[in-house]
């Protein structure tokens, strides 16, 4: 049910790493855009930003409530997703294209590993 090819954070965050493996493009999962309900406004963080692994870097508004956009891993926002200001719909429509959020550039690239794969994800929905 959520790809293979992507780590996950218990946030409900999807990490796809880059083909050089020193940058990360984040997302939020089916299963958070589905909880969250329709997506009305994308608040991101800033180009360059510093981010450390857990803070709240930006938020997500629906029509049901307000969520906080948590940094999986610790690094510098290198590109955010400047088409969902004004189709943040993307979010639901396409979680795992169209609707990412931001990239980063990591800190250390080995720290994708300490993720969990799709198996442990879907394993933590089901608890």
């Amino acid at each position: 049910m959520y790809p293979d090819d992507l780590k996950y954070t218990s946030d409900h965050e999807w990490v796809r790493t880059s083909s050089d493996g020193h940058s990360v493009r984040i997302g939020i999962t089916d299963y958070a855009q589905d909880a969250l309900g329709d997506i009305v406004y994308v608040s991101l963080p800033d180009v360059d930003a510093e981010v450390t692994s857990g803070s709240a870097v930006g938020e997500l508004e629906s029509t049901k409530s307000v969520s906080d956009v948590y940094a999986p891993l610790d690094g510098t926002v290198s590109a955010v997703n400047g088409s969902l200001d004004q189709n943040p719909e993307m979010v639901n429509s396409d979680p795992y294209g169209e609707g990412w959020l931001y990239e980063l550039r990591l800190a250390d690239a080995s720290s994708v590993d300490a993720l969990m794969d799709a198996e442990a994800y879907q394993a933590q929905l089901d608890t």
